[in-house]
C-alpha cells in the first residue's frame, strides 16, 4: 500500500518512514514546509505538502492507507494541541473517508481513555487525543488506535507489550512505537481495535500473529 504518514517530520514520523521503507509498503511523507522536503527526497521517499491547520486534501491522491503520527509537541499550549492533535486528526479522518482510504492508524496516548484522571498539565492533551480516538471509532473506517506510554529516545528492542488495557503505566522507545505502527498496518487482528503498548518481552512479529 501507499501509506501517507501525517507528521512525517516528527520524531516518531521520521522513524516510521524508515520502517515503512523497509517493508512491503511505500511511504509518502506529508510535510508542512518546503524546507522539510529534501531530507525525504534524498532518501527516495515521495513527499506531499500539507498543513493540518489548512486544506491538505491534495495529500490524499493515490493513497491507500494513512498513519497519523502528528502532534503539537510538549511546548505548545492547549489551543495548538486542539488544532493539531484533535481537529487536525478529525480532518484527516474525514478526508480518509472521502478518498476511500483502506486503512487508518492513529497514534494516540495512554490515558486518552480516561482524560479526567490525567495530570492537570496533561488533561488538555489527553482530552484532544480522546476526542480524536472516539471520532475515528465512529467513522466507519478500518482503523487501529495505538496508545503508547511515555516515549523515550532509547534504541528500539523490537519487543513490546500490547493489550487493549495494560493497567499500568510505563515507557517505550519511539523506534519501537514506529515499528509497531508499521507492523500493525498489515495485521488483520489489529483492525478496528485499540491497543496500549509498552516496552516488553514479546517479539513484535509474534504480537497478534495467531
Amino acid at each position: 500500500m501507499r501509506v501517507l504518514v501525517i507528521g512525517a517530520n516528527g520524531k516518531v514520523g521520521k522513524l516510521l518512514i524508515n520502517k515503512l521503507k523497509d517493508s512491503e509498503h511505500v511511504p509518502v511523507a506529508m510535510v508542512r514546509d518546503t524546507n522539510q522536503v529534501p531530507q525525504f527526497e534524498e532518501a527516495g521517499v515521495d513527499t506531499v505538502l500539507g498543513d493540518l491547520e489548512g486544506d491538505f486534501s491534495s495529500a490524499y491522491y493515490g493513497v491507500d492507507a494513512v498513519i497519523f503520527a502528528a502532534g503539537s509537541g510538549p511546548h505548545t499550549g492547549a489551543d495548538k494541541t486542539v488544532l493539531i492533535d484533535q481537529e487536525g486528526a478529525i480532518k484527516s479522518i474525514d478526508l480518509a473517508r472521502r478518498f476511500g482510504v483502506q486503512r487508518y492508524i492513529l497514534l494516540s496516548s495512554m490515558g486518552a481513555d480516561q482524560p479526567d484522571a490525567g495530570p492537570d498539565g496533561m488533561k488538555h492533551y489527553l482530552f484532544a487525543k480522546h476526542r480524536a480516538d472516539e471520532y475515528l471509532r465512529n467513522s466507519g473506517l478500518n482503523y487501529t488506535i495505538v496508545r503508547p506510554g511515555g516515549l523515550t529516545n532509547n534504541p528500539g528492542t523490537g519487543k513490546i507489550r500490547l493489550d487493549e488495557k495494560l493497567h499500568e503505566f510505563g515507557s517505550i522507545s519511539r523506534e519501537d512505537v514506529a515499528e509497531t505502527l508499521a507492523y500493525l498496518l498489515s495485521v488483520p487482528r489489529a483492525e478496528n481495535e485499540t491497543f496500549e503498548i509498552l516496552e516488553g518481552d514479546t517479539q513484535l512479529e509474534e504480537v497478534l500473529a495467531y
